[in-house]
C-alpha cells in the first residue's frame, strides 16, 4: 500500500487517466475528488462489496427456481 500526505488541493494521479484530488479536509473526514473515463467504473468500497455480494447471491440460483422462472417468462410472453 502507498501512503501519501496531501494538502486540501493537491492531486494524485494513477496512470494516465485517473486524478485525485483532496477537496476539502473537515476534522476526520476528507472529500476526494476522482476523475476517471466514463468507461471506469468507480464505487465507495461498502458499495462494491454489497454489489458482489448480490452477484454472490445471484450466481448461486439453484435449479428448483428455473421452473418457475420459465412458467413467469412463458405467462409474460402470453400478455
Amino acid at each position: 500500500m502507498l501512503i501519501l500526505t496531501r494538502k486540501s488541493g493537491d492531486s494524485i494521479t494513477i496512470g494516465d487517466n485517473i486524478k485525485i484530488t483532496v477537496v476539502e479536509i473537515r476534522g476526520r473526514q476528507v472529500r476526494l475528488g476522482i476523475e476517471a473515463p466514463a468507461e471506469l467504473v468507480v464505487h465507495r468500497e461498502e458499495v462494491y462489496k454489497r454489489i458482489q455480494e448480490e452477484n454472490r447471491l445471484a450466481a448461486a440460483t439453484s435449479d428448483i427456481d428455473l421452473p418457475e422462472i420459465a412458467k413467469l417468462i412463458s405467462t409474460k410472453s402470453k400478455e
